[in-house]
């Protein structure tokens, strides 16, 4: 086995997978729902090319985390175990969820779907309750601007993921396990919008009320926007399985109201957050590198455009076409950017390094 420390791209390569970011999987995250997107606005071509693109950065990011798990397993926990990185691990569960429903829509493949949906369910099960139990319990914790951002919703996107992948599931499926599915979906979404409020409750007293530099306004506060798209996703989903099961239907009035509710408050960030980048960005000169965490913010422009076409669909407005569209290639845009961006990171510059240029 060839020495890392006699040989610099090895060395490199072992940097970077003791530095690797939790958020990784967001690249599953934005690239899965883009092909979801893709598929609602007949794009199918872009939506199965995007697919097998999915299924090939999922398991290869699978096991880089294996891998840093294992040869670096005081930084893997000890990420998990802190405020402003343990949260990014749920992008896991979220990429997971979003790629079991990319099995299902775009493959009808309910198998393959399904197996990744019980993974998704572990994975939150153990990350939920290993997390926020560990948040709670250790002696030694951040002050609040220094221990929240954004990147805590990704807690609340992993949640609604099994939502929208569960009504997805049951959606495809007979008795006698379409019931509990259902019923299932709309506990995590549920569950997932009350976890919101209390999270967007503290993540806007940081905003107004502690002081706020170009720094800290990393990508990830674009979930802001994104959880609340997801949260209209799985909402849309209900209200077409209403059919399926008498209590969702007695709840439509609900179902219908919080899910506009939320399309509401999702878009009532979007002027917000561009403001906010403007001043970062073009007032402030902040440098825009590559980061992972870029990721964060893909991932809410797709699920905007592929919850506004659900919602179109599920409320039968038929006026809100046009804003879909928009936001969908706004979102291919952003996409091919930060692809662009991560592949001349990786490739181009590790390989100008390589060779001394």
């Amino acid at each position: 086995m060839t020495n890392a420390s006699n040989n610099p791209e090895a060395a490199r390569l072992e940097t970077g997978l003791a530095d690797m970011s939790p958020a990784n999987f967001g690249l599953v995250m934005a690239t899965g729902i883009i092909s979801l997107a893709a598929f609602m606005m007949k794009f199918e071509t872009l939506a199965t090319g995007m697919f097998y693109l999915n299924v090939s950065q999922y398991g290869l990011l699978c096991v880089l985390y294996f891998l840093r798990a294992w040869r670096y397993p005081a930084r893997f926990f000890g990420d998990m175990f802190t405020h402003l990185t343990g949260p990014g691990y749920f992008t896991a569960v979220a990429g997971t969820g979003i790629l079991a429903s990319q099995f299902m829509i775009i493959r009808g493949d309910l198998v393959g779907g399904g197996v990744l949906w019980v993974f998704a369910l572990v994975l939150w099960l153990l990350l939920t309750y290993t997390i926020f139990v560990t948040f709670t319990i250790t002696p030694r914790k951040p002050s609040l601007d220094r221990g929240i951002n954004g990147g805590w919703l990704l807690a609340v996107v992993a949640t609604q993921s099994l939502s929208v992948s569960s009504a997805v599931l049951a959606a495809g499926i007979d008795q006698p396990y379409r019931l509990e599915l259902n019923f299932f979906a709309l506990s995590m979404w549920l569950w997932g919008g009350m976890l919101y409020i209390w999270m967007m409750a503290l993540i806007f007293y940081r905003y107004i009320f502690f002081n706020f530099s170009p720094a800290d306004l990393a990508p990830p506060y674009w979930i802001n926007m994104g959880a609340m798209a997801i949260s209209t996703l799985a909402g849309s989903l209900l209200i077409l399985n209403a059919p399926q099961a008498s209590y969702l239907a007695s709840l439509l009035p609900f179902l219908k109201g919080f899910t506009i509710f939320y399309w509401a408050t999702g878009t009532w960030w979007i002027p917000m957050l561009l403001l906010l980048a403007i001043w970062r960005y073009v007032y402030k000169r902040f440098p825009l590198n590559y980061d992972p965490l870029y990721w964060g913010a893909v991932f809410p422009l797709g699920m905007y455009a592929a919850c506004t076409w659900q919602l179109d669909q599920a409320m039968e407005f038929g006026f809100l076409t046009q804003l879909t569209h928009a936001f969908f290639y706004i979102a291919l845009a952003a996409w091919t950017a930060t692809f662009a961006g991560m592949l001349y990171t990786r490739v181009y510059r590790r390989g100008r390094a390589v060779i001394g240029k």
